[in-house]
């Protein structure tokens, strides 16, 4: 007989979320797996917002804000898709 197999644990459906935030509105802007790779993520797209700063002040845009944060699969639109590093595609926060 054979011995029994370990299942994986239950927490599958949990992501880690890289989080936009710009004023009041709350943006899905990445997900990872893990917590370390959406912290990598997450200072990536700071540095990204620092180094545009002055792009996005004179261009009138909002500076967004990244956090992470758990989320579940469930929680996301159903047709979420990454949000560029600056927080706009056109013009407009997404």
């Amino acid at each position: 007989m054979r011995d029994i197999a370990a299942l994986p644990r239950g927490d599958e459906d949990t992501l880690w979320a890289v989080v936009a935030t710009v004023g009041r509105a709350n943006r899905v802007a990445e997900i990872f797996r893990s917590r370390t790779a959406a912290l990598e993520d997450r200072a990536w797209r700071a540095q990204q917002v620092r180094a545009y700063a002055d792009f996005l002040v004179r261009s009138q845009q909002p500076v967004p804000h990244y956090s992470v944060a758990p989320i579940r699969r469930s929680d996301l639109p159903r047709k979420w898709t990454p949000l560029p590093a600056l927080g706009f595609l056109r013009g407009k926060f997404i």
